[in-house]
């Protein structure tokens, strides 16, 4: 009655259940870290701001990116996905969200950094919006799990703004 069949199938099944346990635990124990990010922003330089002959205005410049995101780093987490974004409102959008740079963090030692670079992303609007605009610079990171849920947050600095004519 018991052959060699049902009892590969009892073990893999006790076997699976147990891994599905350890993955829910693994989980669960993500939401009991509490993150402290801390990011700070420089814009050195408007390298570039023209009017393209199509009418969309393009900005570049150059960025002293420091941050360090290793409080985001659990035994959990596989690896951390981080972007710098302009964003800003417009007359026809409430927010406009324009990537600027990017990068995967794939350890906690590499969590902690500090980088001076030009827009990595083109700074480009639709239309002749950006003269004189304030907008925001936000770092945003998703936490990519080994299992679980991917946790995602931001951190908003503030108090930017571009040029009233082109250079």
């Amino acid at each position: 009655m018991h052959s060699l069949g049902y009892r590969a199938n009892a073990l893999l099944t006790f076997g699976v259940t147990i891994l599905a346990c350890m993955c829910a635990i693994a989980s669960f124990s993500d939401t009991l870290n509490s993150p402290t990010p801390t990011a700070r922003v420089q814009v050195l330089n408007i390298n570039r701001f023209q009017k393209k002959p199509d009418g969309d205005d393009e900005v570049s410049m150059t960025l002293n990116i420091s941050a360090n995101l290793q409080s985001l780093f659990t035994w959990n987490t596989k690896q951390v996905f981080v972007f710098l974004a302009a964003e800003y409102e417009t007359p026809k959008n409430s927010l406009n969200q324009v990537s600027l740079w990017d990068n995967i963090i794939p350890k906690k030692e590499d969590a902690e950094f500090w980088i001076r670079t030009t827009n990595k992303y083109r700074f480009i609007d639709q239309g002749s919006n950006l003269r004189g605009r304030d907008f925001n610079l936000t770092l945003h990171w998703h936490v990519m799990p080994k299992t679980g849920k991917m946790f995602a947050d931001k951190l908003v600095m503030t108090g930017y703004r571009l040029p009233e004519l082109y250079r």
